[in-house]
This record gives C-alpha cells, structure tokens and sequence, in this order.
C-alpha cells in the first residue's frame, strides 16, 4: 500500500481547516459583549458565570418586518449585532419578507454563503458568478418548502412574483456575512463615486449617473 507524500497530507488538512470562513471557537461559547473603546475582529467574550439560557434565544424573527417601503420587503437579521449567543459559532440567520412583487435587491455577502428556504409564496430567485465564469446567471423559481444556496461573496437577489406576501428564513455561515447593496454601493455612497468613473463603467451619459446618485437608495436591511 503507498502512503500520499507528506506535501499532500498536509495540503489536505488545510484545505479542511479553510472550509469554515470564521475562526473556529476555543470553548463551548462566547456570548458577546460590546466594547465601545477597543474594536477586536469579533466581539468580547461574556463571562461565562454570568451566561444565561437567555444569551442563546433571539424573538426578532417570530414577527413580520414592514414591507411598506420602495422595494416592498423587509430583512430581518439575528447577527451577532442582534444576537449576541452567535460570537465565534461560525452562523447566523435572517427573516425575509416580501410583499407583492417586493424585491430583496442585488447584493452580496462578503463573509458567508446564505441557504434559503421559502416559507411561503413564491420567489424568483437568482446569483451571478464571477467574472471568472463569464458572469452566468443562476436562476430558478422557487416555492414553500423550497431551498436554494447563494455562494459566499456572489451577487444575488429574490423577487416575489406571487399575488400574495411571501416569506423566506435564511441562515449563513457566519456570525456576521455582511451586506453589499450593489445600487446604494455603486450609486448611494458617501462621498459619492466620481461621475467620471461611473459614466465610463457602465458606459452612459452623465445626466443617467447624476439622476442614479441623486436617488434616495433605501436599505430593507
């Protein structure tokens, strides 16, 4: 029987560690704790005395979030910012909800792939690759009980075409996947994007950049 080289038997084994995208914990849990004067990549640590069953139970999801706004949807995170008992567990989840033709706009999660599954209605859902893979578009039409998986960093979106509300839980791998809205990024930003950048990127006019900019970007997060 041949042995793989040692080159290989260590490649492997950091291939496996590099699956997990946060640093895996050092104890059975990390309840966060905000500390305003130093900033750390994560959170303090809670006493774990002070640990309660409490610290490990989030309610924001259980409730509808408001849909009365410009893309007619509402995401509701349980991050590590709203969900303390998260800290150094590598998860994390959202509540998404849409109302008629609502929208959860193009955007992209730098630190996390996201699975979704639709509680009710049906979505259009769909992810962009990279520029590697020509910027193929994914796309399938989802219904209740249905599950669909965004990877990390890729540019995605779901959009209600039902006639009723739809609801979609999500969950991530990370405590904190962040969120890139491709509109309020490109065209929102402060300070703004030269126009001079922007009317070269995506090859318009001027007067197209100046009206994108000077639009109130809403952010459903």
């Amino acid at each position: 029987m041949k042995l793989l080289p040692i080159s290989l038997l260590i490649l492997a084994l950091a291939t496996v560690t590099t699956f997990a995208y946060d640093p895996s914990p050092l104890q059975d849990f990390c309840v966060a704790i905000n500390d305003p004067k130093v900033f750390v990549n994560g959170k303090f640590c809670k006493d774990p005395k002070q640990v309660t069953a409490d610290d490990f139970l989030f309610k924001g999801l259980r409730y509808p979030g408001n849909t009365a706004n410009p893309l007619g949807s509402k995401v509701t995170p349980a991050f590590v910012d709203q969900f303390p008992g998260l800290n150094t567990l590598g998860i994390s989840m959202a509540r998404v909800d849409f109302a008629p033709g609502g929208l959860n706009p193009p955007h992209t999660h730098p630190r996390g792939t996201e699975i979704l599954v639709v509680a009710e209605g049906t979505l259009l859902v769909g992810f962009v690759t990279s520029n590697q893979l020509n910027n193929t578009l994914f796309t399938k039409v989802l219904y209740k009980g249905d599950v669909f998986v965004f990877p990390i960093g890729l540019i995605h979106f779901q959009l209600n075409i039902g006639k009723t509300p739809a609801l979609a839980f999500a969950a991530l791998s990370s405590q904190n996947p962040g969120v890139i809205t491709i509109a309020n990024a490109v065209f929102g930003s402060k300070p703004p994007i030269s126009a001079d950048v922007l009317t070269k990127a995506f090859q318009v006019d001027k007067k197209v950049v100046d009206y994108l900019q000077a639009q109130f970007w809403y952010d459903n997060n």
